[in-house]
């Protein structure tokens, strides 16, 4: 059996998550819920589909960055449609900018990508005009149009080329996956909204200025904006969506957890700004809605607030393990990266025949173990070396020899950015396997320095496998 390096090579991107949707990538994915405290994803789905259908729920998913929450989020998305649920799935990091983010942005991001979804089906799905929604728009078109040419015509990622009046009226050619192009105007309903959000968040985006005067727009009438998307655009195609078959509306608001943790001008950091003392708003849109969240605010001393709001505590998914709390090697999460590894190698052959067939992509088995432990656990990381590896080694089987070069370079990229206070907090976390506080949070665990796992007596931490060969602990 041969395997082309520059196939594998692109297979194991650490850029791109999975997309269960997708017959290849369903073959690469390996569900780790066995290891990880439980079903996560199917937590997520029930509180929906069992426990919830016919009401609005709003959920929060967290975790590390990298962790594969995006993985699992497409796996809801697609247990979702296979209950029954029109599901609306977005990157928020595509609409905003994630350094600077409001209450405002997010819920136009929302209206925006709903929208777009329903011009998908607009041929069995026919809502009213949503007259609030246009005006709203209309009147930040004439706040903003000494600043953005609305006669110019744009294109925009996911909608296509977008012609706008000074108006505020919409003419398009919409390329919508699964459908081809569609034209659309602003007498066409849903389609002015979509194209309206696109084009004012495609010319603010990049400019400070632009945003602060639209939000100083928006702002005071948040209250308006939830209406009018409830009443205008979800409330509408919930039931236009149930005389089509479908069971309801679920919006999955996937990489909010990468919003920038630095403090607002009134000293609150950006994320406990949006989900705590916003989040009573980001709940109240009258379908289902699940969030992903910075896992900074599981530290945070206003925890028990954010739980008040939204009525639950935060979904986590932990690390893999693949050692345990006494530093023994944990073997079932040694085995399942295995698996994970070579599935993106051999998609199609079973477990045992992956393990079988390992000496075509590794020089000898322990090399593959080697990487696995020194990955920690962590999804994104473990291509991210292997995808390194590859590079440096360049034909198969990898050799040990490169690997341990990758690793080398990563210790090194990471121990210069640690200075003497946090080289002793790193101690402490061996020690006592805790990280205490927020600050802890971030010095640490922000910056991959510490991994956090969880077993059936709780929360851990570990010192991150690469740092922890350092010598300097």
């Amino acid at each position: 059996m041969e395997l082309d390096v520059r196939k594998f090579f692109q297979v194991t991107s650490p850029s791109r998550p999975l997309d269960i949707e997708n017959e290849d990538d369903r073959k690469y994915y390996i569900d780790f819920s066995s290891i990880r405290g439980g079903p996560v994803v199917e937590e997520l789905r029930d509180r929906i589909t069992f426990f919830s259908p016919d009401e609005p729920t709003c959920q929060l998913f967290t975790g590390h960055i990298g962790c594969g929450k995006s993985t699992e989020l497409r796996r809801l998305e697609s247990e979702l449609k296979h209950e029954g649920f029109h599901v609306v799935y977005f990157e928020s990091s595509q609409d905003l900018e994630m350094g600077d983010v409001d209450i405002g942005d997010i819920l136009l991001a929302i209206a925006r990508r709903v929208s777009e979804s329903l011009m998908a089906l607009d041929e069995q799905i026919k809502l009213e005009q949503p007259k609030g929604l246009q005006n709203l728009l209309r009147g930040a078109f004439k706040l903003l149009q000494t600043e953005i040419d609305l006669s110019a015509e744009a294109s925009l990622p996911g909608i296509g080329t977008v012609s706008a009046s000074t108006e505020g009226n919409f003419s398009a050619e919409v390329g919508i996956p699964g459908i081809g192009q569609v034209t659309a105007n602003n007498e066409e309903g849903v389609s002015f909204v979509a194209l309206g959000i696109g084009k004012i968040a495609a010319k603010t985006r990049n400019s400070t200025d632009l945003r602060s005067k639209l939000r100083e727009y928006l702002e005071p009438r948040t209250t308006n904006i939830i209406d009018a998307i409830n009443h205008e655009l979800i409330e509408p195609a919930r039931e236009k969506l149930k005389q089509v078959g479908k069971k309801g509306l679920a919006v999955i608001v996937d990489n909010l957890d990468r919003v920038w943790s630095k403090p607002t001008a009134w000293g609150r950091s950006q994320p406990e700004y949006l989900f705590i003392d916003r989040g009573e708003q980001l709940r109240q849109l009258n379908c289902h809605v699940v969030y992903t969240m910075p896992l900074a605010l599981i530290f945070s001393n206003e925890f028990s607030r954010l739980t008040s709001r939204f009525g639950a505590d935060p979904i986590v998914l932990p690390m893999i393990p693949v050692v345990q709390r006494d530093g023994s090697t944990f073997e079932e999460g040694m085995a399942l990266l295995r698996q994970m590894v070579l599935a993106r190698a051999f998609p199609d052959l079973s477990p045992e025949e992956r393990l079988q067939n390992q000496s075509i992509v590794f020089d000898r088995p322990e090399t593959l173990d080697l990487l696995c432990r020194m990955s920690g656990g962590h999804v994104r990381e473990i291509l991210r070396l292997l995808n390194d590896w590859i590079v440096k080694d360049r034909k198969l089987p990898l050799s040990r020899r490169g690997l341990e070069e990758v690793l080398k370079q990563k210790r090194n990229q990471m121990t210069l950015a640690i200075d003497d206070d946090e080289w002793e907090l790193l101690r402490q976390v061996k020690q006592r396997l805790q990280v205490i506080g927020d600050r802890g949070y971030e010095v640490l665990i922000r910056s991959m320095f510490v991994y956090e796992y969880r077993d059936g007596e709780g929360s851990w931490f570990d010192v991150n496998p690469i740092l922890a060969t350092s010598g300097k602990l």
